[in-house]
């Protein structure tokens, strides 16, 4: 092999091993953040926040990446207008006081070619605290219907209420709150 040969081969190798980070931005209608926790001991309740929208970065030659997401907490969604009402309130969420909760990932942990956890911040009501997510369901693939790459994916993760100011009625309503998020996510 001549020289010039090898130095293309080469150059091509490292272009390949050095891909260059791909961004995906959330889908509003397909991106939610679920919410649950024990209720007096008598049922797992659920409910979610309609308005969740974000940026994922992924470097997928590299196993690494960044996620980016903000949900608007006037939109937690309980299934009853009352209670909407009361957990939106100074004891809870104080969305008038805090509009915004942010997770902010900046470690993303591979299995193979797969992310399996991130680990970042999330704020809620004023306070940061480390969290780390787990990743399952992860998929991209070209999108139907938009005809463009979209990932999707779905993570986990368990925290305390009472870390972030809203320990009203613990230990009668669960202080673990379980958070689940479906997203799907069209690359820019």
């Amino acid at each position: 092999m001549n020289r010039y040969a090898t130095l293309l081969l080469l150059a091509g190798a490292t272009t390949v091993a050095h891909a260059a980070p791909e961004t995906y931005v959330t889908d509003a209608n397909h991106t939610f953040a679920n919410f649950s926790y024990t209720h007096l001991g008598y049922s797992v309740q659920m409910s979610r926040f309609d308005n969740v929208a974000g940026k994922i970065v992924l470097d997928r030659a590299a196993r690494a990446g960044s996620v980016d997401i903000t949900i608007t907490t006037a939109s937690v969604n309980t299934g009853s207008e009352t209670f909407n009402e009361h957990i939106q309130g100074e004891d809870f969420l104080d969305t008038k006081q805090f509009p915004k909760a942010t997770f902010k990932g900046d470690k993303v942990e591979f299995s193979g070619d797969q992310p399996v956890k991130v680990s970042g911040t999330l704020t809620l009501k004023g306070i940061t605290k480390p969290v780390t997510l787990s990743i399952s369901n992860f998929h991209c693939m070209m999108h139907p219907m938009k005809k463009v790459e979209a990932c999707g994916a779905n993570a986990t993760t368990v925290v305390k209420r009472s870390d972030f100011n809203m320990s009203k009625y613990v230990p009668n309503v669960g202080d673990e709150v379980t958070i689940n998020i479906a997203v799907e996510a069209s690359k820019e």
